[in-house]
């Protein structure tokens, strides 16, 4: 009896994408675990996981859920977390060109920072030499274990939280998820400005009850505008070396 043969690209892109699953494992169970504290049943916090299927935006509505916001802001909100999403879309879309358009639309919904990273750097591998079969074949090897794992693990998260106690309470996760998420990302100085600037325009507008809780809408917009000023000063008043003499 023959065995399943999987694409050797298929291969690649699950072991490629396997040491990554360590840390995005207890994301996903924080984030069902939320979804339960903050009031939604496990039907509810099962879709919100297959339809927006995006960690920190998920982990944002989950916040805005909890507290009574209003859809139209929970919607903006993660829309406005996942704008890099238009970036990443843009850069990949070459390499996708040639695909049909329901294999264009999975892409598409499957993407995320861990499938573009890993995609993009196995494409640009000049000894690769891959063909469109293989490109696609590679990014749904990566990009559908993450999905895969994720919802495995929000759906124990949910199952987990729903045993909880109330009174243990998981509020405390969703911080401490989001500043784990945010610590390693602070790597430069312009990052660090976008983080300082972000934060504490949303602490703000939690400690000023700004209405319809658009204070995290509001942070997000800061921190980017913020980053970008900073990247272009400090690019700036870098001086290129002319190398004549001093």
């Amino acid at each position: 009896m023959s065995r399943l043969r999987v694409p050797p690209e298929v291969r690649r892109g699950i072991r490629d994408v396997a040491p990554i699953l360590l840390g995005v494992a207890p994301f996903g169970l924080v984030a069902g675990a939320a979804a339960v504290d903050a009031g939604l049943t496990p039907l509810q916090a099962v879709g919100l996981s297959v339809v927006v299927f995006a960690g920190a935006s998920q982990l944002a509505a989950i916040e805005l859920l909890g507290s009574n916001a209003p859809l139209a802001v929970v919607v903006l909100t993660g829309i406005v977390i996942n704008l890099r999403m238009m970036m990443y879309s843009a850069s990949i879309a070459p390499h996708f060109r040639s695909l049909r358009s329901r294999w264009k639309a999975f892409c598409a919904y499957v993407l995320t920072d861990q499938a573009y990273a890993l995609s993009i750097a196995r494409y640009a591998d000049a000894t690769a030499e891959l063909d469109p079969v293989e490109r696609r074949r590679y990014y749904v090897g990566v990009a559908g274990t993450m999905w895969v794992v994720w919802q495995c693990c929000t759906l124990l998260g949910i199952v987990v939280g729903a045993r909880v106690p109330e009174s243990w309470g998981l509020a405390f996760a969703v911080p401490l998820v989001f500043l784990s998420l945010l610590v390693p990302a602070v790597s430069s100085r312009p990052k660090l400005v976008a983080a300082v600037v972000g934060g504490s325009v949303a602490v703000a507008g939690e400690v000023f009850a700004v209405p319809l809780d658009l204070g995290l809408i509001a942070g997000g917009l800061a921190g980017v505008v913020a980053g970008v000023i900073a990247d272009e000063r400090l690019s700036g008043s870098v001086k290129p070396d002319t190398g004549g003499d001093h």
